[in-house]
């Protein structure tokens, strides 16, 4: 969906938007359901990387304690819980710039991907850049979903980030796409960005091909030593307007309603829930940032009239057949037909 459509659609009043989004929503999913996913850090801090938003991050003085990777046994204990608890995928993310195939650390990463496999849930993970040999490994290991999120416009990205591009972003997505596992792709907003911004990176996650499976749409948890550390929360209008236009814009994918949640109220929550959103992580912490209780979300969900997502539910979709397939083989062309999508890229300097 082109940038102009998507203005018209957000700028409408606010209740005719969020009908369409509404009976969009109902076409393509069960109104009533919402997927729970677990989020763990398996390693935590000390990244090359400069992003401003990022407690993890080692240009920044922050008081977050840097932990080395996660033996297997406490991961699959953590998955586990998770799991009895409603969880239908668990996601792992690990603070690195990236990961080469090889690498000890890689091989871990891979070990640990085919155990929490076998819990019979989906499986997601961020590692940072992969590319298509990271891919296919990752793929073959059982990993149902690549999270790398663009995290708001190409042209506001320089503002957050100096250490890489939002090339590099979707190069990343281009090699798992050509892997066949799942796109979790998103962003981040309340960093500063213009509402043309917010909209621009709905439209190229609109324009991905195929749309990513899950898009989820975090409000920005101000980490102290960050230089975003101050900035005011997000308006609960303007993410129920953004949610909104991302069903609109990704009618097949889950919206998930992330990171800065305790920042929002019932009555928000559930108005981004009716505009369209239908995933959430729970537990009481994501990577860094602070998340509602599980008893909290039981109970709001309940209230609602909302159910969890049952695993057997899960376990049926297209993301979980797409792992069966054979491994889909890799060309240049599947990298570089990504890299027309953002034309007049501008340098990657920090204003």
């Amino acid at each position: 969906m082109k940038l102009e459509q998507l203005r018209t659609r957000y700028r409408q009043p606010l209740f005719d938007l969020i009908s369409q989004s509404r009976q969009i929503h109902l076409e393509h999913w069960r109104g009533e359901e919402v997927q729970r996913c677990s989020l763990l850090s398996i390693k935590t801090g000390g990244c090359s990387e400069d992003c401003a938003y990022c407690a993890q991050s080692a240009h920044y003085s922050t008081s977050l304690e840097r932990e080395d990777l996660l033996s297997i046994e406490q991961i699959v204990d953590v998955a586990t819980r998770a799991r009895a608890q409603g969880a239908t995928r668990f996601c792992m993310g690990a603070a690195w710039r990236g990961v080469r195939a090889g690498t000890e650390k890689f091989e871990r990463v891979l070990e640990i991907v085919r155990e929490v496999g076998a819990l019979g849930m989906e499986v997601c993970v961020t590692l940072g850049e992969i590319g298509p040999v990271e891919a296919g490994k990752l793929k073959a290991a059982g990993v149902t979903a690549y999270n790398h999120n663009i995290d708001t416009s190409p042209e506001f990205y320089p503002e957050i980030v100096s250490t890489h591009t939002f090339q590099d972003r979707l190069d990343t997505i281009a090699a798992v796409q050509a892997s066949g596992m799942s796109v979790c792709s998103g962003g981040i907003i309340g960093m500063g960005e213009s509402e043309d911004d917010r909209l621009r990176m709905i439209e190229i996650l609109s324009e991905l091909d195929p749309q990513p499976q899950s898009v989820p749409i975090n409000c920005l948890m101000p980490q102290r030593g960050t230089p975003l550390e101050n900035q005011p929360p997000v308006d609960i209008f303007e993410l129920v307007r953004l949610i909104a236009v991302a069903r609109i814009a990704l009618p097949e994918a889950r919206v998930r309603l992330a990171a800065g949640r305790t920042r929002i109220s019932r009555e928000g929550q559930a108005l981004c829930f009716f505009a369209g959103a239908n995933s959430i992580f729970f537990g009481d912490k994501l990577l860094t940032a602070k998340n509602p209780g599980v008893d909290v979300d039981l109970a709001l969900l309940s209230e609602l009239g909302l159910n969890i997502e049952a695993v057997s539910r899960t376990t049926s979709t297209t993301d979980t057949a797409d792992s069966e397939s054979i491994l889909s083989s890799f060309t240049d062309g599947s990298i570089s037909d990504l890299k027309t999508v953002v034309p007049n890229q501008p340098a990657n300097k920090r204003a």
